[in-house]
């Protein structure tokens, strides 16, 4: 399993500072949240152009904001910059935001994003889009310089219908809050066996939880709980911690010493995870020994 490593920050330089740590660290990759400050897509392909081997990627950006053509185009633009070291995760979002916040309509959730991958993929694999559904008709090109090949994209997947279309059209999911019981028994069938019957390779698994290395593990989860407290209450992260078990963050959060939080990253990759993208949390040493860990681990 690889580890990659989540970074943040309220401006440019500080994703460009975390792109340096990563790749300085020997991490697999770099993944950048797309909320309410910088975007997510052009600050990778910034970053990715300013550090040399760092593979970047969003986590995600939403789609009902954003035309497919024209996410399109701001896909393979971060691709050229970065010298094909770009992946594009995307997602729905949430009702709270898109409905509640930018006023758009969230309705038919599962017809959007299979529509809306029936224009974006075609554009990036095949530089050339000709479909007319009921939400899109885009019958248009898309002009590629440098590594034609395009991106990767994954869909952040949870309901089985998402899951279904992550595997078949899709190169995998990307997920967060969503613990290893979850992914062995719900998460990774459905998506492989998708991508088996629609005859495309094995998807990638890339999860993301928060992680911290610690000799007070109940301080920690108390943290995770107040630093994380509004996933516990959206809906489809909700839905993902109630399948685990879990009654907040604090419960899905990999924390302990460092053999606990060895174990804990080891317990992903059995239940099929692919990638880890790490999410450290906790004060400044904590978050050094909690990298030094993940280090070790990929040693």
């Amino acid at each position: 399993m690889k580890i990659g490593m989540g970074v943040g920050g309220q401006t440019v330089d500080d994703v460009v500072a975390g792109a340096e740590r990563s790749v300085a660290e020997g991490f697999d990759s770099t993944w950048i949240a797309n909320i309410f400050g910088l975007d997510a897509i052009m600050a990778a392909a910034i970053a990715g152009r300013a550090v040399p081997g760092v593979h970047i990627g969003t986590a995600v950006t939403p789609t009902f904001p954003r035309h497919p053509h024209a996410l399109a185009q701001q896909a393979m633009t971060a691709w050229d910059a970065t010298g094909g070291r770009f992946t594009l995760g995307i997602g729905l979002s949430h009702k709270i935001v898109i409905e509640n916040m930018f006023g758009l309509s969230l309705d038919k959730p599962a017809n959007h994003m299979r529509e809306y991958l029936s224009v974006l993929l075609p554009l990036l694999r095949e530089g050339n889009v000709s479909f007319n559904g009921e939400l899109y008709r885009v019958n248009a090109p898309l002009e590629r310089a440098g590594d034609p090949s395009g991106p990767e994209v994954l869909l952040a997947a949870m309901a089985p219908v998402m899951l279904r279309l992550a595997g078949e059209v899709a190169d995998g999911t990307i997920l967060w809050m969503t613990g290893p019981k979850t992914i062995a028994s719900h998460v990774a069938p459905k998506l492989n066996q998708a991508a088996s019957n629609a005859g495309r390779p094995t998807p990638k698994i890339i999860a993301a939880l928060p992680i911290a290395v610690t000799n007070d593990p109940d301080a920690a989860r108390q943290e995770a709980n107040k630093t994380f407290e509004i996933y516990g209450n959206l809906p489809s992260y909700r839905a993902m911690l109630d399948a685990e078990g879990a009654g907040g963050p604090a419960d899905v959060a990999i924390v302990g010493d460092e053999e606990t939080v060895a174990a804990g990253v080891k317990g992903m990759a059995d239940a099929g995870v692919t990638e880890f993208n790490a999410s450290c949390y906790g004060d400044g040493d904590t978050i050094k020994r909690t990298v030094q860990l993940l280090k070790d681990l990929r040693s």
